[in-house]
């Protein structure tokens, strides 16, 4: 039950993480083509690290997120 709460948690801090940065690149206003490539980025961060996250699977060296 403690493993789910903390799985929890740490998916809601991730999605407000995700969430201020995808709020920022909106609100900078970056020139069209890298916004969109900046956009690309970190959805793709964001999907990721999510299935990682939910299945357990392959560790992401960087943020220690794996098992």
């Amino acid at each position: 039950m403690e493993s789910i709460i903390g799985l929890l948690v740490t998916v809601i801090v991730l999605g407000l993480v995700f969430y201020v940065l995808w709020w920022l690149i909106g609100v900078i206003g970056l020139p069209e083509p890298f916004g969109k490539v900046a956009t690309v980025i970190v959805a793709l961060l964001a999907v990721v690290i999510l299935l990682s996250l939910l299945f357990g699977g392959f560790p992401i060296p960087v943020l220690r997120l794996g098992r």
